[in-house]
């Protein structure tokens, strides 16, 4: 029921995927081996790619019976409010937990299941390894500790899985010392995750406190007619400037790797903060180098990722674009054409080694080109030193 899902979201992640919760706050009834244990069980946590690794992506238990268990200690009391379910990530095996019940305690020794009235809840799992599975519970419970209780798992594989668990932490009236508020960031920067909207206000606003030094242009739309915009800064934005070189960051390529975006964002600013005080690095920077900086390069696969949320949206959701084009493999090639050229012999009297033309196959109406990777290919707002 996606009303269900919407209701448990309004608690957040208590922090197995972001490492928020230690591998001291998880347990488990059994593993397979040390590679596979309970501080495995964490979601889109991902197994080794070479033979013979140790650790595979998630937690193994060391039998298969009804009676395993992966156990979370939320250190504090908590309203649990729902669990979020993967299967193994492994490139060897497949398996995965197809239904599961949960278990609520205050102390590890007494254990009261979860019911939906005076029936005990069996959750359905996963039907593949990766895709994930919210289940939000019949009626929030308040307790320190939850246990996933595997029933079923794919009949081919054995009792593996990933999990986060959403719950809101309470005050805890035996512990003054978990009253305190969270630290707060002593500097400025809007460190937080911005959508296509935010993103947007964010840029203009860095634009109206640092207008002599900014500009804010479009290089093309997306599929989906977002457009991808660039903050130039410079000490004479909009120009070009004989011998001045000029540098391009790049971010958001595949549109659910968001730490690009948020750390251009964030340079945005600081560039924009420490020139308004005259640092003298970055003064230097702004005068003598003409900076470009392009925060999303995928808006489409962001927004995608973005409305299902970390939790829900696997590591492909929004990856590529809406198109499912990866980007990463859809510049124009130029590299051949030049090295064709400069094997012939024509550079530069007949080929150009500087501003090489874009090749026509690139531009055919049939071409499998994203506008993305079109804008940016075709852009001639700065020479580009391409960082991804």
């Amino acid at each position: 029921d996606p009303l269900q899902g919407q209701g448990a979201r309004k608690c957040p992640p208590l922090g197995l995927e972001s490492l928020r919760v230690s591998d001291s706050q998880l347990r488990a009834s059994s593993i397979k081996r040390y590679g596979l244990g309970a501080h495995r069980g964490r979601l889109n946590i991902q197994s080794g790619i070479h033979d013979g690794d140790f650790y595979d992506g998630g937690w193994c238990a060391g039998h298969e019976d009804r009676d395993q268990w992966l156990e979370i200690d939320a250190r504090r009391p908590t309203r649990f409010t729902g669990v979020i379910t993967q299967g193994l990530n492994s490139i060897w095996t497949y398996d995965w937990v197809t239904s599961y019940k949960v278990q609520f305690s205050n102390d590890t020794h007494t254990w009261q299941p979860g019911r939906n009235g005076t029936e005990e809840v069996v959750f359905l799992g996963n039907k593949d390894p990766e895709t994930p599975v919210l289940n939000a519970l019949p009626t929030p419970v308040v307790a320190r500790y939850i246990r996933i209780n595997p029933q079923t798992w794919f009949e081919n594989g054995t009792i593996c899985l990933r999990a986060e668990i959403l719950g809101c932490p309470l005050p805890d009236p035996n512990n003054i010392y978990s009253w305190e508020n969270e630290p707060v960031p002593t500097d400025k920067l809007d460190f937080s995750h911005h959508n296509y909207k935010e993103m947007r206000k964010l840029m203009k606003k860095v634009n109206e406190e640092c207008p002599n030094i900014t500009r804010v242009y479009s290089i093309g739309k997306s599929y989906l007619g977002l457009k991808m915009y660039v903050m130039e800064i410079s000490d004479n934005p909009g120009q070009h400037e004989l011998g001045e070189p000029e540098f391009r960051y790049v971010a958001g390529m595949h549109g659910n790797e968001v730490l690009g975006r948020e750390l251009l964002l964030n340079l945005m600013q600081y560039l924009c903060g420490e020139y308004t005080r005259g640092n003298p690095r970055v003064v230097r920077l702004v005068s003598e180098t003409r900076i470009h900086l392009l925060p999303s390069m995928n808006p489409d696969g962001y927004e995608t990722a973005y409305k299902l949320g970390s939790e829900l949206a696997g590591w492909a959701m929004g990856r590529w674009t809406y198109e499912g084009i990866d980007l990463n493999h859809n510049f124009a090639d130029l590299n051949t054409a030049l090295w064709d050229a400069e094997d012939n012999e024509l550079v530069p009297h007949k080929f150009p080694n500087h501003y090489l033309p874009i090749p026509e196959y690139y531009t055919f109406a049939n071409a499998t080109v994203s506008p993305a990777g079109h804008g940016v290919g075709r852009d001639r707002g700065c020479c580009g030193v391409w960082v991804t």
